[in-house]
């Protein structure tokens, strides 16, 4: 039989459609997992197999999308997870034997996501994740499946796991497909290109998208997946959008709509189809009718030079990619500091800082001698990720804490590097090949730094030959010629420039330390920004340095400015603006203090006294940038270590609680949730900044208790996943911003029984549940869960969300609010309980 990756790129392949909406129709009951059904009714699941293959499905994913030890783990009657992929497995290579196509046809691993959140975001440490999904993948390759699909995936970082467990436990072909929203986005905030840049990376077989949404809503990111995957693109759309007819789950999307949009799809360059929720053998039986006769359009690949963050990719092109340089403690006297007293306040306002003056990617590096650089780097990566959604560079000269790091990095990231020398090239190599990474190479080798151009181009041209028997092409290096002081050799600045020159005519990108051109001169940032200008001229192609550094960034955008890089000079013109602006107050500042030193009135506390770290300067201090509340910026920007400590300040200063909530806490939280409803925040940056806030609110409710000798009253909200569903990601987002707005969260969990949630109403005289569910066999549970709360009470309201719910499908099951989100169910709490 034709490997499936071989077949995948000769041609179309096509996949089955749903199966846990179809097996509702035949008897799977409401919170009933369909994985039981493999071990329960084994026929139901071998005749389902078997009527999409004689339908034309070339790839059939056994019934085991939720099988994990979370929910099967041998414990109280339930079976182990290799039982029951044990006998997927057989169930779907007996459809096989059965429609006759042992030899043309696939069995997959259908492996689905774990249905919890994995930190910074919830509780779920990314190792245990990796472990979770190692065991299925594990039981499927012993139980002889053809390939692993991960699909429905809606967190960037859950489906690197998932990509590594596979990788690390099996030489199966791995496919992968997301959940993209109607913005183009997952979850988690990522974007199509993004997550090919990080798949690719972690050299996935294909990849594509699945689940949420019909048809038609996919083009449009199909479009941006094909035109940045060099492999090819998966595309498995639900029979449009879910509604309730009768107490049964059906589409709006029939089969002859559905494969119109598939033609299309495929005429982009789709080369996997197939269905989700709602589509039968019949739509799959239709797709392959039509799509046959079609001729596919090559896979071809793209050279596209990346990076990317959980968020988005930054892709090395024509405009020059700055690197900001901060959180690298060479000549840097308070980022030691910083590092040695593990002051992680400092350090990530140097991130955030740095981003708010418009870098595009980050370096990380942390060696010091007197630290552990492991723990150290791997902590700065986690919590900078967590306040900041920009792609970052690795920046170390140890091998293992490169591999710890790129492991843990949520998206591709830079790898500050290697060079010409054999035993650097073959550890870091490696490691590229596994994790992905954009790999800086420095043009040194064993006799060290050549003083001629030619050498220096010679020693990258052979570093890209040798990163090519890793199976790196070279998109993914770009060469650093390296900047030389001209205080020591007046000719190193010419040298390096015509390197630069050479590197970029021969299609190879590059990358300079500019500043340190200048190490040893007095006025350095004259040097600096000079200097940057011709680098961009001779074709930089990305720079580490210095946004706060005036000549540099000035140099920046006035050379995006006249290559004609910047649409109508927007960027200059708001940059410029800005830039007046400084200048303006250094000028008011200094007379300030010219007055002050000549004995007249003047204020010494101008902008800038409050450190650039946030120590606080007490309760009347203001944020230097926007004169916004430091509290408030704090919240706003995820510190959750700033925003406590300026809360315990202004507590002990004499600030009212209940002020502080209203005039930070709460405008802090409504600015962020209006940026995740706009689309210019998402989900991290939300949760971070909701953190953020329950540490100031933990302090907050202290002080009130003590002042009033009880609790913090606040109205009380049911949340809960409804029974048969495991998966707690959306409840728990909820949960989290219910509770730092103010509100008394009961948490029933995961897999609750209706009762359980009108008994606790009940008891609790609570006015508001809100209801989640992922599943679409899961959703008639939350129907069950309405009526009976709707039996004992009309005052009761109910909230619903999750991933198959729409607006009509919850006014048809009779719920009083639709939250397409987190920060809808916030708006819906504040006006039925707040309301006055």
């Amino acid at each position: 039989m034709k490997d499936i990756r071989e077949k995948l790129q000769s041609g179309f392949v096509f996949f089955d459609g749903g199966t846990g909406s179809i097996l509702q129709e035949r008897g799977l009951l409401p919170g009933e997992f369909p994985e039981l059904w493999n071990l329960k009714r084994p026929e139901e699941i071998v005749r389902l197999h078997r009527e999409y293959l004689e339908a034309g499905a070339d790839v059939i994913p056994a019934n085991t999308f939720g099988a994990n030890s979370l929910k099967f783990n041998g414990k109280d009657g339930m079976p182990t997870v290799e039982e029951i992929i044990s006998a997927a497995v057989e169930n779907a290579k007996e459809a096989r034997r059965q429609a006759g196509r042992e030899e043309d046809s696939y069995v997959a691993l259908d492996l689905g996501p774990s249905g919890r959140m994995l930190k910074p975001l919830g509780d779920f440490e990314f190792e245990d994740a990796v472990a979770l999904f190692a065991e299925e993948v594990r039981a499927a390759d012993k139980a002889g499946v053809d390939l692993v699909m991960i699909e429905t995936m809606n967190d960037s970082y859950e489906t690197k796991a998932a990509v590594l467990a596979v990788k690390e436990n099996s030489d199966l072909p791995v496919f992968v497909t997301n959940v993209y929203d109607e913005s183009a986005k997952l979850m988690t905030g990522a974007s199509p290109e993004a997550m090919v840049a990080m798949l690719e990376g972690l050299r996935v077989d294909a990849l594509g998208l699945n689940c949420s949404l019909g048809p038609a809503q996919m083009i449009d990111i199909v479009k941006r997946l094909v035109a940045a995957s060099s492999i090819p693109v998966l595309v498995n759309p639900n029979a449009g959008l879910p509604r309730s007819e009768n107490g049964k789950t059906v589409y709006d999307v029939g089969p002859e709509e559905f494969v119109e949009s598939m033609v299309q799809i495929a005429a982009l360059g789709a080369r996997g189809l197939g269905g989700c929720c709602g589509t039968t053998p019949e739509y799959i039986r239709l797709l392959r009718q039509k799509v046959s006769t079609m001729e596919p359009l090559p896979v071809t690949k793209k050279h596209r030079t990346v990076v990317s963050s959980y968020t988005h990719a930054v892709e090395f092109n024509q405009r020059p990619v700055l690197i900001g340089e901060r959180i690298n403690p060479t000549g840097k006297k308070k980022l030691k500091a910083a590092l040695t007293e593990k002051n992680m306040d400092y350090i990530l306002d140097e991130a955030v800082r740095q981003e708010e003056a418009g870098v595009d990617v980050l370096d990380i590096n942390v060696g010091l001698p007197e630290i552990d650089e492991d723990e150290m780097m791997k902590r700065v990566l986690y919590e900078v990720q967590a306040i900041s959604d920009l792609p970052l560079q690795i920046d170390t000269t140890d091998a293992a804490v490169m591999e710890h790091a790129l492991r843990m990095y949520n998206g591709k990231a830079m790898v500050n590097s290697t060079n010409g020398k054999e035993e650097v090239m073959d550890e870091i190599f490696p490691l590229v090949a596994k994790y992905g990474g954009l790999v800086v190479a420095l043009t040194i080798d064993e006799d060290g730094i050549p003083d001629t151009w030619e050498k220096r181009v010679e020693i990258a041209e052979r570093i890209i030959e040798r990163a090519s028997q890793f199976g790196i092409g070279k998109e993914d290096i770009i060469v650093d010629p390296l900047a030389m002081t001209i205080s020591s050799d007046n000719q190193s600045a010419l040298v390096t420039l015509r390197a630069v020159e050479e590197l970029t005519r021969r299609g190879i990108h590059t990358s300079l330390g500019v500043s340190n051109v200048s190490f040893g001169l007095p006025i350095r940032p004259l040097i600096n920004g000079t200097f940057f200008t011709m680098t961009m001229t001779a074709g930089l192609s990305a720079a580490i340095m210095n946004p706060f550094t005036p000549e540099m960034m000035q140099a920046y955008h006035g050379f995006v400015a006249l290559k004609g890089l910047d649409e109508n000079c927007m960027e200059y013109i708001t940059y410029a603006t800005a830039e007046d602006e400084r200048r303006k107050k250094e000028a008011a500042a200094l007379q300030n203090v010219v007055m002050t030193t000549n004995g007249e009135p003047g204020n010494t506390a101008v902008a800038g006294e409050t450190s650039a770290a946030g120590s606080g300067a007490g309760a009347a201090s203001f944020d230097e940038k926007s004169g916004n509340d430091p509290l408030k910026a704090a919240i706003e920007k995820g510190l959750k270590e700033r925003a406590g400590k300026l809360t315990g300040e202004r507590l002990n200063h004499g600030d009212d609680p209940l002020e502080l909530v209203n005039s930070c806490v709460i405008p802090a939280l409504n600015e962020v949730g209006k940026g995740f409803e706009e689309k210019t925040l998402f989900l991290p940056q939300l949760l971070m900044s909701a953190e953020a806030a329950g540490a100031a609110f933990d302090l907050i409710k202290d002080k009130i208790r003590e002042s009033n000798g009880g609790a913090a009253p606040g109205e009380k909200v049911i949340v809960a996943t409804v029974k048969g569903d495991i998966h707690d990601i959306g409840k728990n987002i909820v949960k989290v911003l219910l509770e730092n707005y103010g509100f008394d969260v009961i948490d029933l969990g995961k897999d609750v029984p209706p009762e359980v949630i009108v008994d606790t109403a009940m008891k609790e005289q609570v006015k508001l549940v809100g209801l989640s569910a992922l599943m679409t066999t899961t959703v008639p549970s939350m129907e069950e869960t309405i009526k009976q709360i709707r039996a004992v009470s009309d005052d009761i309201k109910v909230v619903v969300g999750g991933a198959v719910l729409t607006q009509e499908y919850a006014d048809m099951i009779h719920a009083d609010c639709y939250a397409k989100d987190a920060m809808e169910t916030v708006r819906y709490a504040e006006k039925v309980l707040l309301a006055k």
